[in-house]
This record gives structure tokens, sequence and C-alpha cells, in this order.
């Protein structure tokens, strides 16, 4: 009898030991390495085998303290048969030299609990060989400047090319420039321009030098010009007898007053200037300064042989005017509105490169949830006893009338602030329990709290869905707070009806609960919003909770 029960008590002894092992065995932690310099990584890895159904929470933010967490790997998943192994790895590091004990991590696995083994590190400092590197004194403080917005850097930039485009435009195609000699000539009536040119012949030396080929060369030019600008438009390229036989017959045709002995004479200037040019001829230079006058006068007897011009002529030559003045002005604008669009076309390309387009196009154009998170925030504490969060704006007191059943059961305070413009909705309350003695002792455990957090974000998912929002994914994990609050974070995508229109949009709810009391965050904003995606990042690294009594 004595022999069976020492049987019996060592078969009991063994399956508690086998079903500890089997218990211990789902989760297991390891390190790559016991040894490290200061800053260096060490791999800090977390094995667990849990059903397909579990639903399994690792640790989240600096819960490795001393130990800091510079990155959390995402989790490796494997499946076995009707089993999932999750491999969960941290790098995990240490700026101060000592041995540090990691501590026991919470691992919960459905609605069990496990925590893994405390693992020792030693972190030693880096050996510097002071024979090799000299050592030096900690410089002084400096004063920098801010950087600068980029908003303001692209504004104030295009603000500068835009002013740069005018000054040159100005400069270069509006602005009246001062005329040359050559364009005041240009300018001057025929006759004057031709009376300009004869006292610019008596200027020059041609004469002095005896020159005469050049000298008659530029005499009969000017009467040719004067000719074919008012009298007969191909007098500069005629020959001498072509150009006198035209003059015939406009005077036969009573087309130009001019008398035959004013024909004659520019004959006869005409043709010794051929003989001069062409058969060397050489005459006297009184001679030369005689056909001079004379070509003068025969300019004064052709201006007074032209008609005077009808009205409808000077009505045709005044739109004419007109219509250049109309043709270059549109010219000008043509050629501003080109090298503007031109020149703010590059600017955006640059900027763009830079900065990127879509940020380039959202800060001239305006977006309403760039200018939140670029704005100035706002840190502040919401109920009691309080959540400390940063938002782009205060969040504002709502009030929420409970049904007359759960007023002596509960009280609830909540705080919100909701952009219809940006899509961005941020909402924290704080819930307090009136429980009874039985209900806390029931809500002591762990577990029970976990099931009243998950039981939670059902309602809140339910009321999401109340709301009009469909196609609900849902996830969740552990969230820590960086002053090591634990809570549950539900967050996944849904889509959204707005005024008639369907959107798809992401969510966050962030419950903590603590005795009688559960804190609620909830954020809701677009899917397709990337400053409001910088924004739920800001506002999920600032939570914190404070107790009641600090």
């Amino acid at each position: 009898m004595d022999r069976f029960k020492t049987y019996r008590n060592t078969a009991v002894v063994s399956l508690i030991f086998l079903w500890a092992f089997s218990i211990s065995a789902q989760v297991k932690s390891s390190i790559d390495s016991t040894s490290i310099k200061i800053g260096q990584e060490i791999k800090y890895k977390v094995e667990v085998e849990a059903d397909t159904t579990d639903f399994v929470v690792f640790p989240e933010g600096q819960s490795f303290m001393p130990l800091e967490v510079i990155e959390s790997y995402k989790i490796d998943t494997t499946k076995k048969a009707a089993k999932y192994q999750l491999i969960k790895t941290y790098g995990l590091t240490q700026f101060d030299s000592g041995r540090y004990i990691i501590p026991k991590q919470k691992i919960s696995i459905g609605s069990r609990t496990f925590f893994t083994d405390s693992l020792e590190v030693l972190v030693s400092n880096v050996e510097v060989d002071t024979t090799k590197q000299g050592l030096y004194d900690i410089k002084p403080l400096i004063e920098v400047e801010k950087s600068s917005n980029n908003r303001w850097l692209i504004i104030l930039g295009i603000i500068a090319g835009l002013a740069l485009l005018a000054f040159l435009l100005y400069w270069f195609i509006w602005r009246k420039k001062p005329l040359t000699e050559e364009a005041k000539i240009a300018m001057l009536p025929p006759y004057d321009r031709a009376k300009l040119a004869l006292k610019n012949l008596d200027d020059s030396t041609y004469l002095e030098n005896a020159e005469l080929k050049d000298y008659y060369s530029e005499l009969t030019f000017i009467i040719r010009k004067y000719l074919d600008e008012k009298v007969y438009d191909k007098a500069l390229e005629s020959t001498t007898d072509e150009l006198i036989t035209r003059l015939n017959l406009l005077k036969d045709a009573n087309q130009v007053k001019i008398s035959q002995e004013d024909i004659n004479n520019l004959e006869t200037i005409l043709k010794r200037a051929d003989l001069v040019k062409f058969a060397k001829s050489s005459p006297d230079v009184e001679l030369a300064k005689m056909d001079r006058a004379t070509i003068d006068n025969e300019i004064d007897h052709v201006k007074e042989a032209l008609p005077e011009p009808t009205e409808e002529e000077k009505l045709l030559n005044q739109q004419y005017k007109e219509a250049q003045e109309r043709k270059k002005k549109r010219r000008k604008i043509i050629l501003t509105v080109s090298i503007a669009a031109f020149v703010i076309l590059a600017t955006f390309i640059g900027f763009g490169v830079k900065y990127g387009f879509t940020y380039v196009k959202d800060t001239i154009v305006g977006h309403e949830s760039k200018n939140l998170l670029e704005g100035d925030w706002v840190y502040s504490e919401y109920g009691v006893p309080p959540v400390m969060i940063s938002t782009p704006k205060v969040l504002k007191r709502e009030l929420i009338k409970l049904p007359e059943e759960l007023q002596d059961k509960l009280s609830n305070t909540s705080f919100r602030f909701n952009s219809l413009e940006s899509g961005i909705d941020i909402q924290v309350s704080t819930t307090t329990f009136n429980y009874t003695e039985e209900q806390k002792k029931e809500l002591e455990s762990d577990d029970a709290k976990a099931k009243e957090l998950l039981s939670t974000s059902e309602q809140f998912l339910d009321k999401l869905e109340s709301q009009g929002a469909k196609d609900i994914t849902v996830k969740r994990e552990q969230f820590i707070t960086p002053n090591a609050a634990e809570g549950l974070k539900t967050y996944g995508t849904m889509t959204i009806d707005y005024e008639g229109n369907l959107y798809p949009a992401n969510y966050i709810i962030i419950l903590f609960k603590a005795e009688n009391v559960r804190q609620q965050v909830l954020l809701q904003w677009r899917a397709d919003d990337v400053y409001a995606d910088q924004m739920v990042e800001r506002i999920l690294n600032s939570i914190e909770l404070k107790k009641a009594e600090d």
C-alpha cells in the first residue's frame, strides 16, 4: 500500500512538471549576446506558440528598462499544423556601462498571461587609445538659428521669384528704352531724313580726299531712297533709265506734279554718278557741290509735287499705326505670359523636386490638415485622473447626457476636436464607475480587466458601425505610454459616408483601465491624408496618464 502511494505521488509530481514544462514551452525568450559595447544593439527575441484562434499581445514601449528599445521589428509568423509560431524581435541598447537585468516581459495569449525569464547583459566601455587619439575639452554651447518652416521658404521663394520676374519683364519688354541715334533717325519722316542725310554728307571728308565715287554713291542713294519712300517703291533697285521712265509716266498721268526740268536735272546727276561709279569718271569738286545743291532743291520740288493725302488715306494710315501698336502690344503680352508661365513652372518643379510636388501644391493652394500639422499645438490634461495629450487644437468639452438607469452607476467627461474640412476627429473621455464591492473583486484580476477592455472596444466598433461606418477591419495590440501605462490599442480601416460620398478612413481606439476608471482616446481620419497620418503619430507619442493622487 505504501509502495502504491509512493508511485502515485511520483506520477502526480511528474504530471505537474510536464504541465508546467508545456506551459513554459509556449513562451521562450533569448538574446543574441550577453555582452555588448556602449550603444551597440542587442537583439531580444520572444518566441510564442499559440492556437490560431488565440489573441497574442507582445510588450510595447519602454518596458525593457533599464535597457532602451531602439527598434521594434515586425512579427514573424509561421504556421505549424493547428498552431502559430510567432517570433517578435526587439532592438535594445544601453549607453552606460555596467551589468543590467532585462526584466521579465508580460505576454498575453488569449485569456492567459505568461512572463519571460529575466536576462543579464554586460555593457562595456569602448576602449580609446589616448596615445593615438587625443582628448579635447568639451566645446561650449553655441547659438544656432531656428530652422525655418519649409512652407515659408517656399512662399518667400515664390514671392522673390515673382518679383524678379516682374522686374525683368518690365526692364526688357515693357520699359520704354532710350532710343539710339539710328532709331531716332529712322523715326523721322522721309523728307527730314533726306535733309539730315545731306547735312551728314556735307560733314564728310569725301570731297577733301577726292573720294568722288563714295560721294556720288551717298548722294544718289539719298535721292533714290526719298523717291522710293514717297514716289516709286522700286527706285532703289531700278537703273537710271528705268527710274527716269517711271517718273515721266507718273508726270504724264498727273500722279506726281513734277516738272520736266526736275526730271532732267535728276537724270543728269544720276547718269553722271553712274559714270563716276562705273566708268571711273572724275568730275570737278565744284561740280560735285553743285550736284549736291541740285539734289537738295529737287527733294524740295518732289515734296511740293506730291499730292496731299486724302482724309481716307489719313484714316487708313492712322488705322495702320494703331494696328501696328496693337500687334506690338500683343507680342509683348504673349512674350510676358510665356516667360511668366515658364518661370512659374520651373519654380514649381524646383521646389517640387526638393520638397515634393504634393507638399508644394498644398503650400500654395492650402490644405487644412497641413495647416493643423504645422500650426501651434496644445499639450493639455483632460479628465480626472488626467489624460495628458498633445493635439493641434484645444479639445472642447462635450456634454453627454446619460440614461437615467446609468446615472447612479457611472459618470463621464468627454472632450473633442472634430475638423470637418480635414476629416480628423480626436476624442478623449474618462468614465468613472460606481462599483459595488462584489464587482471590484470580480475585476481585480488582469484577465477580467483585459476582457472588459476587449468588450469596450467592441462597443466602440458597434458605435462606429451604427454611425454609418462599413467594411471595418480590426487589429489589436498592447499600447504602452512613455510613462509605462498599459492599455489596449484597437485599430484598423473602414469606409465612412460623408455627404453621400464614401471615403476610406482609419481609426484608433486606445483604452486604459485602472480600478474604477476607464480612459479612452479615439482617433479617426481619412486614409488618403498624409498630414493626418503624421498628426496621429504625434498624438499617440504624446499620450500619458497621470494618477489621481498626483
